[in-house]
């Protein structure tokens, strides 16, 4: 993670005039900290939070690497210094670990689930992130063991249905394909004569959006049919879960994307414990 402006924006959204109770009470107080899991998974955000206790005068020493699995009660940063900044940096630091390490686990899960299916199909992230988190969203996808897809609009030619309101479907990949030839262009298609047609026309790859497995099926053999689906890239999306997953993990499929990856994200509990240095005598 190089986007270090983007972290300290965070600090600053939570105290953009300082922290007023640490500042009023604790003065220079110094301690011990603790990071540690409260549940079972991947974690993610240890480069991040790293930066930002050392940002401001903390002495990190990770325990664990982004990626890594744990178990609760697992110490992934030891902490020491002045009590201050740490309680400055704790939340926004917990926010993103917490989120980060919440993808980064469900993608584990999904990565684990497809390998069941003994074939070679992957699970990609989608443009569904929270707005300003991409990165930090798409990079705890690729921690998890997922593929980030797009970063955005600028990244990749995805013709969708939207764009396919307004030209049609030959028409529109011809179209993408004359104004570059470094990219790949790809369609998004609901019928396999659709499938037929922006496979004639030059698409590389094929999204099958809001299909039922059969459907899919049947868009594959409607391609093989014509002698279309060896150049071709599949991949599948829309209504993707857990519970369905492996059954999009069909032998032509070659990536799932799944927006439930980052759009409903289940945040991984982790807490940050302060151990005085000169606790006072009761």
């Amino acid at each position: 993670m190089e986007d270090h402006d983007l972290l300290l924006s965070f600090i600053r959204e939570d105290a953009p005039f300082g922290d007023i109770t640490s500042d009023a009470i604790i003065s220079a107080a110094q301690c011990r900290a603790q990071v540690v899991t409260r549940e079972e998974g991947i974690i993610a955000g240890i480069e991040e939070a790293v930066f930002l206790f050392r940002y401001f005068g903390i002495t990190v020493h990770p325990m664990v690497t982004d990626g890594d699995s744990v178990r609760a009660g697992t110490v992934v940063l030891e902490l020491a210094g002045p009590a201050q900044p740490i309680l400055l940096v704790e939340r926004t630091a917990l926010n993103i670990m917490g989120r980060m390490s919440g993808i980064a686990t469900r993608t584990r899960r999904c990565v684990l689930l497809l390998a069941q299916s003994g074939g070679e199909c992957r699970i990609a992230a989608t443009r569904k992130t929270a707005p300003g988190l991409r990165k930090l969203d798409k990079k705890a996808v690729e921690i998890g063991g997922g593929d980030p897809h797009r970063f955005s609009l600028s990244d990749g030619i995805l013709i969708k249905d939207n764009h396919l309101a307004l030209i049609r479907v030959d028409d529109a990949v011809r179209a993408a394909k004359r104004s570059t030839c470094y990219r790949k262009v790809e369609v998004e298609v609901t019928t396999p004569q659709d499938a037929v047609v922006a496979a004639g026309a030059g698409a590389d790859i094929l999204l099958l959006d809001n299909l039922t497995p059969g459907q899919v099926t049947a868009v594959v053999q409607a391609l093989r049919d014509r002698g279309l689906i060896e150049r071709l890239q599949i991949e599948v999306s829309g209504g993707i879960t857990e519970e369905n997953l492996l059954s999009y993990a069909l032998p032509e499929v070659d990536l799932i994307s799944a927006g439930m990856l980052t759009h409903s994200v289940k945040n991984f509990d982790i807490g940050l414990d302060i151990v005085p240095e000169n606790p006072e005598q009761p």
